[in-house]
């Protein structure tokens, strides 16, 4: 229903020109929707919106009286999110109709993924774009990103950034939330890969089952072409009965039942090789500057998503090949000169702990250490199993603080201890607390020896630690060199 003020000369339809959730987003021509929070209503900052050059509103029914007062066009929805998707790509005019997405779901190795797709998107010769939670990129335009997948509004509003910029291919991550929340309505994926799945936002998810049922929503014919699942994996092995797209299957482990197989794996510190065979007997060599038996997961997903996509595979093999690392994404901190190697990585999930430590064991001569802590006001599920995965895989665990936002750091730290201890005494890592996390970096990089492997792991990228409702600067990067720097200083005056 739109409610219009008596006398209005404003026309809603002729004057959007955009579309925000945000009041203080809002720019001059912007359709203003104001959803009901978890404090307030939207529609509560309707005369902020309108100040700063909204021209209509959209609401439901207990925002239509505030949205109303202001004297602008209102038009009142049942639940005004169910349609933001294609309302916004209406706005814009339908930018990613005129763009070829990528899409990534998964529960680990989406980042990875999206910028494998997009280093073989540009090596076919495409001007290419990238949204995930990591960066997003417009052409040569880098952009913070603030959610993994954006609001419906921002995205729509970023496809029409990639169009000007003559973006003709991107690659995007999208997440659980993104579905479940309708943030990617109006969005079509010519092609939608599938990494993984283990336990993560069941504190959003009512379970597993829900949690895996959101993301295969993805391979239905409203939202995409075709698909491409992981073998290894037995939800993406689950996925082959609740698909109803055309569905291409790969495996990294050599499954012959696949369609696509990595072949005479070798892995190294450095990085990875294989060969990776395709229907018919395709098949060409592959090389990655990216360790781990994941990461040739990840790169083989990549390659199968970029063929179906219609990249010649010789252009998507010498694309992902070219692809050096993503920020706080297995990232090496130490050089080359360093007696130890000192990694970064993002894994803050059971399974991606589990796949990490896997990983740097097979390239560890000495003693493998973790610096690990689980986030508050998350699904709290995980902090027991990533102690466990820690206390397992590791020969030192260094449990310590990631974002505790409002709980108590000692509170997580004991549900990650509860966990280490069900690992017997004689298998478990020699686990240490330390809540704080500059402390426990300067612990491990402290007592590194020659040969060993120290990761630091849950935060990878973010620059910030949320405590108490504060941010506080923190890049696990440079915490990470200055105490190498440190180290070194400590030795010379030795």
């Amino acid at each position: 229903m739109l409610d219009a003020p008596s006398g209005s000369s404003r026309s809603p339809l002729a004057a959007v020109t955009g579309v925000t959730i945000d009041s203080r987003q809002v720019l001059p021509g912007d359709l203003y929707v104001a959803l009901p929070g978890n404090t307030a209503h939207g529609a509560d900052f309707s005369p902020q919106a309108m100040a700063s050059g909204a021209v209509a509103i959209l609401t439901d029914p207990a925002g239509r009286e505030a949205a109303a007062a202001t004297g602008l066009p209102v038009l009142v929805l049942g639940d005004p999110r169910l349609v933001l998707g294609q309302i916004a790509s209406w706005v814009y005019g339908q930018p990613a109709h005129d763009i070829s997405v990528l899409g990534v779901t998964g529960t680990s190795g989406k980042s990875t993924t999206t910028f494998l797709l997009e280093a073989g998107l540009r090596a076919a010769g495409h001007t290419t774009g990238l949204v995930g939670g990591v960066e997003i990129h417009a052409g040569d335009v880098v952009i913070e990103p603030k959610l993994t997948t954006p609001e419906a509004t921002d995205l729509h509003g970023l496809f029409a950034l990639m169009r000007e910029r003559g973006v003709t291919a991107a690659a995007m991550e999208v997440s659980s939330h993104a579905l479940a929340l309708g943030r990617v309505d109006g969005v079509f994926y010519d092609v939608a890969l599938f990494t993984n799945l283990s336990q993560d936002h069941l504190d959003f998810h009512k379970d597993l089952d829900d949690y895996f049922a959101t993301k295969a929503r993805l391979f239905q014919p409203e939202f995409s072409r075709t698909g491409v699942t992981n073998l290894d994996d037995a939800h993406g092995r689950e996925l082959l009965h609740r698909a109803t797209i055309p569905m291409t299957t790969f495996s990294a482990t050599g499954d012959p039942g696949a369609d696509w197989r990595a072949l005479d794996v070798r892995l190294g510190a450095d990085g990875s090789a294989f060969r990776v065979v395709g229907p018919g007997g395709v098949e060409d060599d592959v090389a990655i500057s990216l360790p781990g038996p994941f990461n040739v997961a990840n790169a083989l997903g990549a390659i199968v998503t970029l063929v179906e996509a219609g990249v010649p595979l010789r252009a998507a093999v010498h694309g992902v090949g070219s692809m050096t690392g993503v920020p706080g994404r297995m990232e090496r901190v130490t050089d080359a000169g360093c007696e130890f190697q000192a990694v970064v990585d993002y894994s803050h999930k059971p399974g991606a702990v589990e796949s990490v430590l896997e990983s740097l064991r097979a390239v560890t001569a000495g003693r493998l250490t973790i610096v690990l802590g689980c986030g508050g006001d998350r699904d709290k599920g995980k902090r027991p199993l990533m102690g466990e995965a820690a206390a397992r895989l590791a020969d030192v665990a260094i449990f310590t603080s990631d974002n505790p936002r409002s709980e108590d750091p000692l509170a997580i730290l004991a549900a990650m201890m509860d966990g280490a201890l069900q690992v017997p005494p004689g298998e478990r890592a020699h686990v240490v607390v330390e809540p704080d996390r500059a402390a426990a970096i300067g612990l491990a990089i402290g007592h590194a020896q020659r040969g060993d492997v120290v990761v630091v792991a849950g935060k990878g990228h973010e620059q910030g630690q949320y405590i108490s409702g504060e941010v506080i600067p923190f890049d696990d990067r440079a915490v990470v060199a200055g105490a190498i720097d440190a180290r070194k200083e400590s030795r010379k005056n030795l």
